[in-house]
């Protein structure tokens, strides 16, 4: 349910933007009658998928569901459940933001900006950490996480634990009325304005684009906030690739919240999204 709703709380497309998706899904023969896209996309592949289906191929080379889920949301709900090499083959479109498909007479190159989310459960039985007795052997939990490599983990921003949820919260007892996808919408639109502005003329559009060098000039840190991030990285052995996304994360923290500098809290709370790198995976 979460990871449909991101797309109502993504900005709005862009004309250029929406000409974009339109010709992907166009070359994919996927457009029919309705004319320009006007919707961010979301698509969620069967863990059956294949490397073809995810991320394009065949005799006559076609966009893959990476590509169909350009500038919106890809979603692989039971991620252990998909074949680790179908997994693996996601790292290049996810650094790159692109995908390269060869063939003898050709190669094509079809945009793959998406943003993947992605959901699992702790154990095969689904109980571990949850309070409910698990059935599942240490072996067996390991052999489970281990469908997910290092690497491919290393590459996503954000890990959250989600709990089991109340009863008492399952049927709005007590519980206050959440923030609507409205009103969050206008907060990541305010958000995207202010990184619009800072990357002018930058090459990149968004904080996720920026690169290293992009990184050392629009994080700078103050004296408490590089202490943390230094203890964090050796306490938890992140690596370089985890320190740019936390610094790109607590970048995007500050934005939502208006701030114009990083402090600590928006370090400490990126350093809690990657909570994954080392607890579970121990």
């Amino acid at each position: 349910m979460l990871a449909k709703r991101l797309p109502t709380i993504l900005p709005p497309l862009e004309f250029e933007e929406a000409l974009e998706i339109t010709k992907i899904h166009s070359v994919a023969g996927l457009t029919g009658k309705s004319g320009l896209i006007r919707e961010r996309p979301f698509k969620s592949p069967h863990h059956t998928v294949s490397q073809a289906g995810l991320i394009g191929g065949g005799s006559i080379p076609r966009p893959g569901e990476v590509s169909l889920a350009h500038l919106g949301v890809l979603f692989l709900d039971e991620l252990p459940e998909f074949d680790r090499s179908v997994l693996e083959v996601l790292r290049q479109p996810m650094e790159d933001k692109q995908v390269t498909i060869s063939r003898a007479a050709s190669s094509l190159t079809f945009p793959s900006n998406f943003t993947l989310v992605a959901s699992m459960n702790p154990c095969p039985c689904g109980y571990f950490g949850s309070g409910r007795e698990c059935k599942c052997s240490p072996i067996q939990i390991q052999r489970y996480v281990g469908k997910i490599s290092g690497p491919l983990m290393d590459r996503i921003d954000i890990h959250i634990d989600v709990p089991a949820v109340k009863f008492n919260e399952l049927r709005g007892k007590g519980v206050a009325a959440g923030e609507s996808s409205e009103s969050i919408r206008r907060r990541v639109a305010n958000a995207r304005e202010i990184q619009l502005k800072r990357l002018n003329g930058e090459g990149a559009f968004s904080n996720s684009a920026m690169s290293p060098k992009q990184i050392r000039t629009f994080c700078a840190l103050d004296a408490d906030s590089e202490a943390l991030l230094e203890k964090a990285m050796v306490r938890q052995g992140l690596s370089a690739r985890a320190h740019d996304r936390i610094l790109k994360v607590s970048r995007t923290i500050a934005d939502l919240a208006g701030n114009e500098n990083i402090d600590s809290t928006h370090i400490s709370e990126a350093i809690n999204y990657r909570s994954l790198d080392r607890n579970y995976w121990a």
